[in-house]
């Protein structure tokens, strides 16, 4: 069997001292952590930041651990910690808001419901935990395309199926859409998934501001929207506050 590859192995040595360091480490600070040639660091911490693993300060030179590789862990977020640290503030979302509510992440190209609390009602609705969602006609997956560059990757050559004559199949359409969700902070879906449905949803932020999922709303067009089919502003707050009390718990703190 060949041996361990020792260049990556250093790589690992730096991403590892990054991670434990409380602040940002130069490359001779690196360097003499670890025995490395101060050349040899500043290799590999240049080859790191090519691929987005580490940044680095312009004002300091010196070096953190990249978002690429936050992200490369959602993979980054464990479905079950989103889902556990989101259950009490969905509850009190539906409470506020009285209408049905779901958080949802990525899952090969659609919308994964990880949560779901009913409607605080005594009508029969059904559990949609497990459930698939498509990414452009929903305000789940609207926002999870706004924020994620690779999933908005996976949408622009494929079909746009509509499931409503609402339904947004116009790839230009849904990039001023999205644009949109990235400048307002929110999503929303009038009769484009179901008829007579609609939703608000906003992102849930981790770590270094990385969207890792989305809270929403969805009920009737009529409680939801208001006489010009826009979402109620109040219902907009609720589910805003909602999303950066998720974020906040999972160390979003600017959000």
């Amino acid at each position: 069997m060949p041996g361990p590859v020792q260049s990556i192995e250093r790589a690992a040595a730096i991403l590892r001292l990054l991670a434990a360091s409380p602040g940002r480490l130069g490359a001779g600070e690196i360097a003499g952590s670890l025995g490395l040639a101060r050349g040899t660091a500043h290799g590999i911490l240049r080859t790191l930041e090519l691929v987005g693993f580490v940044e680095r300060d312009e004002a300091t030179g010196k070096y953190q651990l990249g978002a690429a590789l936050l992200h490369l862990g959602t993979s980054y977020l464990d479905v079950n910690e989103l889902r556990s640290r989101a259950i009490n503030w969905a509850d009190a979302l539906a409470s506020r808001s009285g209408e049905a509510v779901r958080i949802g992440t990525l899952l090969d190209g659609r919308v994964l419901v990880v949560h779901h609390v009913f409607r605080p009602d005594d009508s029969l609705q059904a559990m949609d935990v497990g459930t698939l969602l498509p990414l452009h006609a929903t305000a789940l997956g609207k926002v999870l395309l706004a924020h994620d560059a690779h999933a908005a990757a996976s949408v622009r050559d494929a079909v746009l199926e509509p499931y409503c004559r609402r339904t947004v199949t116009d790839h230009k359409e849904l990039g001023r859409a999205l644009a949109r969700v990235r400048d307002n902070g929110w999503a929303s879906e009038v009769e484009e998934l179901s008829i007579g449905e609609a939703a608000v949803a906003a992102p849930i932020r981790g770590h270094g501001g990385l969207v890792v999922g989305a809270i929403g709303v969805s009920g009737a067009v009529e409680r939801v929207c208001d006489a010009r089919r826009v979402p109620v502003p109040a219902l907009v707050a609720y589910v805003r506050d909602a999303a950066r009390a998720v974020s906040r718990d999972l160390g979003g703190t600017r959000w």
